[in-house]
């Protein structure tokens, strides 16, 4: 696929997200996803194939509130693409309010996206969750 097409196959992705329709954001993703969530907070961590998805979207709903501010910026270079925006939510145990600047980078081969790493704040959202920072000694 052309630089191009995977940007727009990233932008229906991020549409199907938006819009809650897991089966689109699986139609759109390999059988062996795996989406990387960086940090200490809830939704940190490795989340691999549709049914690490399905629970990651689940967690997500229990866990988050969040909106992204449009348009995204998207960057793409061979079968990588890059998702740049900028987030608002709140952390629902706590009700505190976070922002968040972020990038995804997503890999797509054959049509579908098979690797999706956030670069987020995470001490934003640990704050938000509730978890002191650590600071260093």
């Amino acid at each position: 696929m052309s630089a191009q097409a995977n940007v727009q196959l990233v932008k229906n992705l991020f549409a199907a997200m938006d819009s809650g329709d897991l089966e689109a954001v699986q139609a759109l993703t390999a059988d062996d996803i795996e989406w990387v969530v960086p940090g200490e907070w809830a939704l940190a961590g490795n989340h691999r194939g549709h049914a690490g998805l399905v629970d990651f979207f689940q967690m997500a709903a229990n866990t988050v509130e969040t909106a992204i501010a449009q348009p995204l910026e998207f960057i793409a270079q061979g079968n990588r693409v890059l998702a740049v925006g900028y987030s608002t939510g709140k952390i629902k145990a706590t009700n505190q309010t976070f922002e968040d600047d972020f990038v995804f980078a997503l890999t797509v081969s054959d049509g579908k996206v098979t690797h999706i790493r956030e670069y987020i704040d995470t001490l934003a959202l640990a704050r938000a969750s509730g978890m002191a920072a650590s600071h260093p000694s």
